[in-house]
């Protein structure tokens, strides 16, 4: 396994980078749940409510962030010189997606002034491929699943189309991927504020869905020190997709086979990225696989208690606490007791794409 370093840049600056190009760029709420609480059996259940984020879900922060930055890299400049402005052309932007990832990534091409062209699997519904091309960019559709969609838009970068932004890779030290992940770790740096502004006692257990890693790796690495104990990481994901339980049971990212389908079609991946793994590893996560039962009952288990309308990707992390809490020894194993407090992510809206 090769070391970790720090994700490159502070949220601060990205922070200020995105807002300043785009005023939706917001911090958006950490929520505390007691009737969801109640109803679980635990002390405490906060929820980071990304459904009101710019585009509707997290990764707004991590594909646009990532795209400028590919950008600037290419032609020498800082961020805010590729935005706007009369200036040589620049490179088209590429990337695979089940939905959101592409839209963010169309958006930072939008930003420049340049091109963005989206590889989506034959699964993607239309509606969502609609939302991309509203901002722009271009959309080539790929037979198979969301995996050959990565495979194509790879396979066009190196054939010179343009840059490739991807949110997955087989290389540790990847730029772009660790900008993606240094963009959703904005939303940790929030919820660090929030928990101190409001007085509350840290979070014991993190329960993070999990596509190729990239979101549980950005949260881990800035809050596996901070939570208190037992201080447990648990990425989840569905039976039918548990590609970073694979990683992390084979020490390397490992295809997984089958059909990929899931209700949660976020987290319908087959490969983990590498750099994800790697911090993943370095924090002992421990991954838990989910049915589709469970996916399914988790959106309206959160909507019923007062919280954020959303998904089954987007709720996913409170999957993962219903699934521990019916099983006594998978509780045991992850240390979930009537006094923990987990932190669960909302990751998008119900108008959101669901994306890898």
């Amino acid at each position: 396994m090769n070391p970790v370093g720090p994700l490159p840049a502070g949220a601060a600056h990205i922070t200020a980078t995105l807002r300043r190009l785009a005023p939706a760029y917001a911090p958006t709420q950490l929520r505390d749940l007691p009737r969801l609480a109640s109803g679980l059996g635990v002390a405490q259940v906060l929820a980071k409510d990304e459904s009101g984020r710019a585009l509707g879900s997290f990764k707004s922060l991590g594909g646009t962030y990532a795209g400028l930055r590919a950008l600037a890299r290419a032609v020498g400049e800082p961020v805010d010189a590729v935005v706007g402005g009369d200036r040589t052309p620049l490179p088209s932007l590429l990337c695979a997606s089940d939905g959101n990832h592409g839209l963010a990534v169309a958006l930072a091409a939008q930003l420049a002034g340049t091109a963005a062209r989206v590889f989506l699997h034959a699964g993607v519904p239309p509606t969502r491929a609609e939302r991309i091309e509203a901002q722009g960019a271009e959309i080539v559709w790929v037979a198979g699943t969301y995996d050959d969609a990565v495979s194509a838009a790879a396979e066009a970068a190196r054939g010179g189309a343009g840059l490739l932004v991807p949110d997955t890779t087989d290389a540790s030290a990847d730029p772009v991927v660790r900008d993606v992940m240094a963009g959703y770790g904005v939303m940790a740096a929030e919820v660090l504020r929030s928990v101190d502004a409001a007085g509350w006692r840290h979070p014991t257990h993190l329960f993070v869905q999990a596509g190729v890693g990239g979101l549980a790796a950005a949260m881990a690495e800035a809050l596996g020190s901070w939570l208190a104990p037992p201080s447990r990481i648990i990425v989840v994901e569905p039976e039918t997709a548990r590609c970073v339980g694979a990683a992390l049971d084979a020490g390397r990212p490992v295809p997984i086979a089958g059909d990929l389908e899931t209700c949660a079609a976020m987290l319908s991946c087959g490969r983990a990225s590498a750099p994800a793994l790697d911090v993943l590893l370095e924090h002992g996560a421990h991954a838990l696989s989910v049915d589709e039962s469970v996916l399914l009952e988790a959106p309206q288990v959160l909507e019923a208690a007062g919280g954020p309308v959303t998904t089954p990707s987007g709720a996913a992390g409170l999957a993962g606490v219903l699934a521990a809490l019916r099983d006594r020894a998978l509780a045991a194993a992850v240390e979930l007791v009537p006094s923990s407090r987990p932190l669960i992510l909302v990751t998008e809206g119900p108008e959101a794409t669901t994306a890898s």
